[in-house]
């Protein structure tokens, strides 16, 4: 829309779902700060080069760098959009339980520059609760503020989770054509979370709560890693028996189909 203005965006973590994000609404036409803790990943991208391999990145990287619409740095600013994008290992307890310290180190640092009005969005995979976990520690640090869910009055700030659906090597197409799913902790929440991803998104986007959203991005996983699993078993398998796997899989999909 002619002489809107556009939300100025930070985002935190500038890795294989960062960087691309970041490039992608800044291409939207908004101002967008990329956060990372690592000097050579900011330099590298302030320069418009890349740290990551993605097919077309680079030269939208470059692009935006090159009309001042996005740039890094190791420090945070005010911003009116937070997307957090940092990742979320397994923590090295040996049972595969899920890392969240950089979720909530990331929080921590949008806590000391959040303002009255701004949206916190976490597009990290992570375990059922942790928005709301991300929002009860926002809130700790700053009791100046009225938090969604913690509030009967009009929330101060919106907090909503937002997975990336993409594979590598197709990620800038499918972060703008793939379907999404907007959990806000309110519906007030989930309403703002949208508006901003109607600005670069094409997709379908659906609005839900957040425990759903977070929910429904583990089941995508789950199901990915269940059909990977048993593509594999299958090669072995067709290959014990002098099978082409592929041809195998072709003729299965098309009676399927």
């Amino acid at each position: 829309m002619q002489g809107e203005v556009k939300p100025q965006v930070c985002v935190v973590g500038l890795g294989y779902i960062g960087l691309p994000t970041a490039a992608i609404i800044a291409r939207a036409g908004c101002p967008v700060l990329g956060l990372d803790v690592t000097q050579h990943v900011v330099d590298t991208i302030n320069r418009g080069e890349i740290h990551i391999e993605e097919v077309d990145l680079d030269g939208l990287v470059h692009g935006v760098v090159q009309r001042g619409l996005l740039r890094a740095s190791t420090q945070i600013e005010p911003a009116d959009v937070f997307v957090i994008a940092v990742p979320t290992p397994f923590a090295k307890d040996g049972h595969h339980t899920p890392d969240i310290s950089y979720v909530l180190a990331a929080a921590t640092e949008v806590a000391g520059v959040i303002k009255p009005g701004d949206t916190v969005i976490l597009e990290s995979t992570s375990p059922v609760g942790t928005t709301e976990q991300m929002r009860d520690l926002m809130a700790g640090l700053r009791p100046d503020l009225k938090f969604p869910g913690k509030t009967k009055e009009t929330p101060d700030v919106s907090i909503a989770y937002c997975p990336e659906r993409v594979l590598p090597g197709r990620i800038l197409e499918e972060l703008t054509n793939n379907d999404r799913s907007i959990g806000g902790i309110t519906p007030r929440c989930a309403r703002k979370a949208l508006a901003f991803y109607k600005r670069f998104v094409r997709g379908t986007c659906v609005t839900t709560d957040a425990r759903s959203a977070e929910m429904t991005k583990l089941v995508e996983n789950a199901y990915r890693d269940v059909n990977i699993a048993f593509a594999n078993e299958l090669s072995i398998v067709a290959d014990r028996m002098g099978l082409d796997v592929w041809e195998v899989i072709k003729l299965a999909t098309a009676i399927r189909a």
